[in-house]
């Protein structure tokens, strides 16, 4: 059975990006990038990087949620994304048909119980 192995990304549709991503390094200590968000490294316990988590602020007028009123969209990391993609289509779930690859890895989206949009990310390997 596939299953999730980490959360990849926390996404926030926000009214003004440059304020909301300066309130979370501001505050919270994040080290915000140009594009408006921060990549969150995650060390085992010898202190290799063995993954890493991306918070991000978005337009509010994107449509990369999906529904405008979702104002949150989590990136979940995923083994083999084809895979868990043919698992959650064999369950019933809503499965959205674009998968995208880039030098990142694969991306693929499916849609929750109440109409959530969730990316789900296989890292390159």
């Amino acid at each position: 059975m596939e299953r999730v192995q980490g959360i990849g990304g926390v996404f926030l549709r926000a009214k003004d990006r440059a304020a909301l991503a300066k309130w979370y390094g501001d505050h919270l200590g994040l080290k915000i990038e140009d594009w408006f968000g921060a990549v969150i490294p995650w060390a085992d316990q010898d202190g290799a990087d063995k993954a890493m988590t991306v918070w991000s602020a978005f337009a509010p007028e994107t449509d990369y949620f999906g529904d405008a009123g979702q104002q949150v969209m989590i990136n979940f990391r995923v083994k083999d994304l084809h895979a868990m993609l043919a698992q959650l289509r064999g369950g019933g779930v809503e499965v959205l048909d674009k998968v995208e690859e880039s030098e990142f890895g694969r991306f693929g989206w499916v849609v929750d119980c109440e109409g959530n949009r969730i990316e789900l990310w296989e890292p390159p390997s």
